[in-house]
């Protein structure tokens, strides 16, 4: 029995818990609108897939979140971008990854499922082929800021892989940054991927969707790590790790890559409720407690009967959903 429709978004799990005020209400502001947007079309009678390209365009555009404008940097200074987008209906997708001229990779990604005949393009071929589309097409500097600049700086300087995350660059937490000092939370030393979660931050946004016909999707789209190998690919793009959908759910997930791709965390999700008969939550609850080993991640999911379900092992997720029986929250921690 179909139940409602359902959205729900992330900005990336893995917050410094030393996170400025004003940087968590910024975020907040973020997450709030594009779940606004979603859920007002929706209303409207709008399809799962319109929605989350809909809503993951408007994460890209905006700086807060690393994907499209904002993105992290590579060690050479050039942003190389990834998204992938998934139909329920059919299991269709579409993926791509090394982009740097497209202004909403997840929109590419929608065309590669749409209008070609593969499932993944990346570098040159994705890029030649969104010309031919006729994509929107701006320059690399458009999704460089200064902001960026200052962190892969200091990533360089310290000689390591680092989570994108707005931490300011002056004052105390840029000294806490570049010194590697690390967040303690309950006399604990806070840890993600290897790296102090000072200078680690969410490196992905996401939204999944069930329409009112029980339709589900899933987008995902990222900038990667600042201060990443030229080439390096996560998780993000690769269905059945950062994005998966089908006729029982939708998942995005966000978190330390490797990790996520190691345990093809979304697709686990699906399978707990397919062949051992979990409930949506259940599955959430399963996959993250014991499908990452070591690894830190989170994820969001939808299900077809309209249910909601998020979690996480790290200190917190940026994230927040909405459904048709009038459910709408924002939350970090």
């Amino acid at each position: 029995m179909v139940g409602g429709w359902a959205i729900a978004v992330h900005g990336g799990a893995g917050v410094d818990p030393a996170l400025p005020v004003e940087r968590q209400e910024e975020a907040r502001r973020v997450l709030a609108r594009c779940l606004s947007a979603g859920a007002e079309a929706l209303r409207a009678g709008a399809l799962a897939l319109d929605v989350v390209e809909m809503v993951v365009r408007e994460l890209e555009t905006d700086p807060v979140f690393n994907s499209g404008r904002g993105s992290a940097l590579t060690r050479k200074g050039t942003v190389e971008m990834e998204a992938s987008i998934m139909d329920g209906r059919g299991r269709r997708c579409g993926a791509v990854s090394g982009i740097s001229t497209v202004k909403n990779p997840v929109s590419l990604a929608r065309l590669v499922m749409e209008r070609s005949p593969h499932s993944y393009l990346a570098f040159d071929g994705a890029e030649d082929f969104a010309r031919k589309q006729g994509a929107e097409i701006v320059d690399n500097s458009y999704f460089i800021t200064e902001e960026n600049l200052g962190m892969l700086k200091l990533a360089k300087a310290a000689n390591s892989i680092m989570f994108d995350y707005r931490v300011p660059l002056t004052g105390a937490d840029t000294c806490r940054a570049s010194a590697g000092l690390v967040a303690d939370v309950g006399g604990e030393l806070q840890m993600m991927n290897g790296l102090p979660i000072s200078i680690y931050a969410p490196e992905t946004v996401g939204c999944v969707v069930v329409d009112s016909a029980g339709r589900c999707a899933a987008a995902t789209s990222t900038g990667g790590l600042m201060n990443k190998m030229n080439g390096r690919i996560g998780d993000s793009p690769l269905i059945g790790s950062g994005t998966y959908a089908c006729e029982a759910c939708a998942v995005s997930c966000t978190g330390e890559g490797e990790a996520i791709i190691r345990s093809t965390l979304a697709r686990d999700v699906a399978a707990l409720m397919e062949y051992k008969g979990l409930g949506l939550q259940e599955a959430v609850d399963y996959a993250v407690k014991e499908r990452l080993d070591e690894g830190k991640a989170g994820l969001i999911a939808v299900g077809r009967n309209g249910e909601v379900a998020m979690g996480f092992n790290t200190v917190g997720m940026f994230r927040g959903c909405a459904t048709e029986e009038g459910l709408m929250e924002v939350a970090i921690w």
